[in-house]
């Protein structure tokens, strides 16, 4: 495949997967949860896209990683490429595992705090209003948005550079489970009213993190059979 793949499809493909993946760690700059960074938020005067954007980049960070893996084949010879690929792997998804189960603790604790604080009135409830009340659900839906574009576009140019993309299993799967965690972020941000937007947001934060965990978990047991077929 790699013979007549049509490589300027192929790296517009993965350079617009980067710029979802740049998008999403980016906007980790924009959360407006009160106090110094909400001042910071202020200061640049930009949207406040949510944690359930932030926590995205694990999922189209593997739909990276595993494209970025056939451009290597491209320069590297397959022998070399066979030989280390098994090894990257497994360290990439093992610590990618790990720290999304911290950032899944982080995001529970968070929802717990939400919760709590919006259920105790009066000083409670106002609390949160004040801290997590103010979710910008238009700026979240732009930002969503234009990664779904890129993400769509990705899956064109991946096609150009070569239809037999679509009979990889694996990588059609992770692309739609990317998919989907876009659509669970935009249902949530507009299942309830605005002042619950920050709860259902880190829900689905908590969601897209799950499925990033089960990618990992099997980019990790593909790389140890890998490994094992290699030492044989």
């Amino acid at each position: 495949m790699l013979e007549t793949l049509r490589r300027p499809f192929f790296i517009i493909a993965l350079v617009l997967m980067l710029c979802v993946v740049l998008i999403e760690i980016g906007s980790m700059m924009w959360i407006d949860v009160g106090g110094p960074s909400s001042d910071v938020a202020n200061a640049l005067d930009v949207d406040t896209p949510g944690y359930g954007t932030v926590y995205l980049a694990f999922l189209d960070g593997f739909v990276f990683y595993v494209t970025l893996l056939i451009g290597l084949a491209l320069i590297i010879p397959e022998r070399i490429q066979g030989r280390i690929q098994g090894c990257i792997t497994l360290i990439v998804s093992f610590f990618g595992c790990l720290g999304i189960i911290v950032a899944i603790i982080i995001a529970l604790i968070l929802l717990i705090i939400m919760v709590t604080l919006f259920l105790a009135p009066i000083f409670g409830t106002i609390a949160y209003l004040a801290i997590f009340g103010d979710f910008d659900r238009s700026g979240a839906a732009i930002t969503l948005g234009l990664i779904m574009t890129l993400k769509i576009a990705f899956v064109i140019f991946l096609v150009l550079a070569h239809q037999r993309f679509l009979q990889n299993k694996s990588l059609i799967l992770l692309v739609l489970t990317s998919l989907l965690g876009n659509l669970i972020l935009a249902f949530l941000h507009n299942l309830v009213p605005g002042i619950l937007v920050s709860i259902t947001d880190t829900v689905g934060a908590i969601i897209v993190a799950i499925l990033a965990v089960i990618w990992a978990i099997i980019l990790m047991i593909g790389a140890i059979i890998s490994i094992v077929k290699a030492i044989r």
